[in-house]
Order: C-alpha cells, then structure tokens, then sequence
C-alpha cells in the first residue's frame, strides 16, 4: 500500500498519516482474528470492546480531539510535507503527519513534536504555500544625507538584482523621520525559496553601495544637558 500511495499524486503527509492509521486497524484486525482462531466467542468480546472503547474514549478525549484534527489537517491541507510554518513561537519544515502529531525540523536539525489539535485550532503561518514572498527591509540614513541619492541607490540595486521580480514592482519610500535617522522603506518580491539568498545579498549590496555614494547609517544619539543649580 505504501509503495503504491507513493507512486500516486497524494502529499507525502497524507501517505505517512495514512499509512499509521491502516497499521493501527490492520493490528487490531489481527489480535481479533487470533482471538477468534482460540474458540474465544468473538461477538461477545465485540460487545465488551465497545463498550470499553466509549469508555476509554471519554478518558482520552485528548487524544480523539488529536486524531480529528489529524484528518481535518490531510482534508484541508493548511500545510503539507516539506513546507516551512511558524507556530507559537516555534518554526521548521514539516516532515510528516501522524494520527496525534505532527513533527516539524527546524533550522538546526531539531525535531519537535506538536499535536495535531493545537495545529488546528491555532494560528500559524505557512512561509512556502505561496510562489513568492515579499522582503521588507528599512534602510536609516543620516539627516544630512541627500534622501533621493539614497533612494536612486535602492532603486539601481532592485532593477540589477536578477532575482527580484518586476512585478508586483519594487518599493522605495521615506518611512520614518526618527530621531536621530531618516528611516527608508526598500520592498521588493522574489520567489519564495530565494527568499533568504536574496535577502542576505540586499543587506551586503546596500552596504556597499551607500558606502560608494557616501551616504551613512548613523548611530542613536542622545544630548544631554547638564544643569548646575
């Protein structure tokens, strides 16, 4: 079954979790089965399941609220195997979709384990379930620097960036007058598994371009008085 499910167009986490529900079934198919080979009466012995299973239920209803959510999660697919989501604090690339849980990746190689009815009944954030992302970037310069100079820099640096994408277009604005900085609003879209090249580059590009045209990125300043009495 598996290795048919594989060759077929389902999502890997729809396999994976389908794949543990069949084994728990097929297992207890099983023990059945070896009870009836005893002589062991099984209709009466049904009966008994059944009625433990209600009670059982009630005790786990954790557990029920978990297995539930797993098969809303392979319904409504808010995320699939091998996309990377953010959930309460914790991120990472989901790996598979048990009947319980669902185990994510992070960054640096930790598994984490989550179950299935917090996922659903949270908020998360699906980073990859779209083609492209936008990268928010804000740029401070110093009150003396010449703002459309800056501008035109960010400008040159998204029209030469071959992986930033001409539309929806790249944004250059004057955000914030701060304190002690003109803060500059630099938007621009790539794809979505460029996401984190792209925006390394732009931070070094900018650097390195302001530094050529003389524009500065200046430290927080504080006056202070002193007051004698």
């Amino acid at each position: 079954m598996k290795k048919a499910l594989g060759k077929s167009k389902i999502d890997p986490a729809a396999i994976t979790f389908i794949y543990s529900v069949v084994l728990c079934a097929l297992r207890i198919f099983i023990i059945i089965s070896a009870i009836a080979q005893l002589g062991v009466n099984v209709a009466a012995l049904l009966t008994a399941i059944g009625a433990a299973t209600v009670t059982i239920g009630l005790a786990l209803q954790d557990t029920m609220k978990n297995v539930a959510s797993g098969v809303m999660i392979i319904i409504n697919k808010p995320f699939k195997a091998g996309e990377y989501i953010q959930f309460e604090g914790l991120e990472g690339t989901v790996d598979k979709i048990m009947i319980t849980n669902t185990y994510l990746i992070t960054i640096d190689n930790k598994e984490v384990i989550i179950p299935n009815s917090r996922l659903t009944n949270n908020n998360l954030i699906n980073y990859t379930s779209q083609d492209m992302r936008r990268i928010d970037l804000v740029f401070k310069i110093d009150y003396s620097n010449d703002i459309k100079l800056a501008k035109k820099v960010l400008s040159d640096i998204a029209e030469s960036e071959d992986r930033i994408l001409k539309s929806p277009e790249p944004i250059v604005g004057v955000l914030e007058q701060g304190n002690s900085s003109i803060g500059i609003a630099f938007r621009v879209w790539c794809k979505t598994e460029e996401y984190w090249n792209v925006y390394f580059d732009l931070q070094e590009q900018t650097k390195i371009e302001f530094d050529k045209n003389g524009i500065t990125i200046p430290f927080e300043q504080i006056d202070v008085h002193l007051k004698k009495d």
